[in-house]
């Protein structure tokens, strides 16, 4: 696998991450075993059944978990260290091999990649959870699985289209998250100044 394959895949692996990780470790290990990729470094161990089987289960209890309004935020907040440990882990694994000064770099690169995805995620439920109709979550959600979807097949048929997006898409997330900030301060000061 050349360097700009690698850097698709650790960075289109460690975006998705942060959305879903139980969905790409299954993605992931599901093209592995079907030939469709090549994954570096160590990362082939997610081509086994088991863990296969483990991510996918994981993934349809977060399928419900997902849509249910609120429940939704708190899971996510669960998810707040286990997603990014997730893209560390990612990272760490795809350059077995380097050695610990590129691993331990790699990792802390894929864990800020998949922190940032989780934010924006988190932020926009949180959002959608307060602002907008029952039920919008649930669609939310099922955008979010699509858009992980996308990536998995931009990472196995265009790599180097997936880097640059999830490059477009951190500079969109701090924006989004700096706008985010700003409102959360503004109803917080809202809701003091009224009690």
């Amino acid at each position: 696998m050349d360097a700009l394959t690698s850097i698709g895949t650790l960075l289109g692996g460690s975006w998705a991450s942060g959305v879903n990780l139980y969905m790409t470790v299954a993605g992931l290990g599901i093209a592995q075993r079907m030939h469709w990729i090549d994954l570096p470094g160590n990362m082939d161990v997610l081509s086994s059944p088991l863990i296969i089987l483990a991510a996918a289960a994981m993934y349809v209890v977060e399928f419900v978990a997902d849509k249910v309004p609120f429940f939704d935020s708190l899971w996510d907040t669960a998810h707040t260290f286990i997603r990014p440990a997730g893209g560390i882990a990612l990272g760490f694994m795809a350059t077995a091999g380097m050695g610990p000064e590129a691993q331990i770099p790699i990792a802390l690169l894929t864990g800020a990649v998949s922190l940032d995805s989780h934010l924006t995620k988190s932020a926009s439920r949180a959002a959608i959870n307060t602002t907008t109709p029952p039920g919008t979550n649930a669609v939310a959600s099922v955008a979010e699985d699509a858009s992980v979807f996308g990536v998995l097949y931009l990472i196995i048929k265009h790599p180097v289209i997936t880097a640059i997006l999830v490059i477009l898409f951190i500079i969109f997330s701090i924006w989004f998250l700096r706008k985010m900030f700003r409102f959360v301060k503004k109803v917080l000061g809202f809701i003091f100044k009224g009690a």
